[in-house]
């Protein structure tokens, strides 16, 4: 439950970087992970893990050798989420040097990211400094798996997002809904 305190009290900081009042659910971060083929992944980002749901489900998922960090703006966020998770490295950043970021830890390129960013809250501008700087380390072929609420789509920079995504990824794919999420919600399933 302190958890979901730390969650509320940063998105009253802060509403347009913490996009929910309360942490992903768990049915949620399965439909984050589970379509990857995580064999095939070396090196995988997560952007903005909150209290480490995502980082938790996808720290079970890679396999010895693989290189995960995780970027996270929120000071108090990222310190939840090294406890939850101390083996992995909580980067307190902006995702939108990630360029920077993974040279600093010896790569060029990302097989995937896993975003629990809140885009529809995103000014245009930010989300396309976000996405031109994750497209500087995504290759072709790089998977990228973010998620929405039901209610975003009718917000005109949720709109803007899945355009955004139809027109700059070879492949978009939406999950099943989440009903356990509180609220709903889907993911989008890209590949670069």
């Amino acid at each position: 439950m302190s958890h979901h305190a730390s969650f509320l009290k940063a998105f009253a900081r802060n509403s347009s970087q913490v996009g929910a009042i309360v942490p992903s659910s768990d049915q949620l971060a399965g439909l984050m992970i589970d379509w990857l083929d995580w064999d095939s992944i070396d090196c995988i980002i997560e952007y903005g893990p909150g209290t480490g749901v995502f980082t938790e489900a996808i720290s079970k998922c890679i396999s010895p050798g693989t290189t995960f960090f995780a970027i996270e703006r929120d000071p108090e966020l990222a310190g939840i989420t090294r406890q939850r998770c101390p083996e992995v490295k909580v980067i307190e950043a902006c995702v939108s040097e990630v360029a920077a970021l993974c040279q600093a830890e010896g790569r060029e390129k990302v097989d995937a990211v896993i975003c629990g960013l809140p885009w529809a809250a995103f000014s245009p501008e930010l989300q396309d400094k976000c996405l031109e700087a994750m497209f500087e380390v995504l290759p072709p072929g790089g998977k990228f798996a973010t998620f929405a609420y039901w209610q975003g789509l009718l917000l005109p920079a949720g709109q803007r997002f899945r355009k955004f995504l139809k027109t700059n990824f070879s492949s978009v794919e939406q999950s099943p809904t989440a009903w356990k999420n509180l609220p709903p919600a889907f993911v989008y399933r890209c590949e670069r």
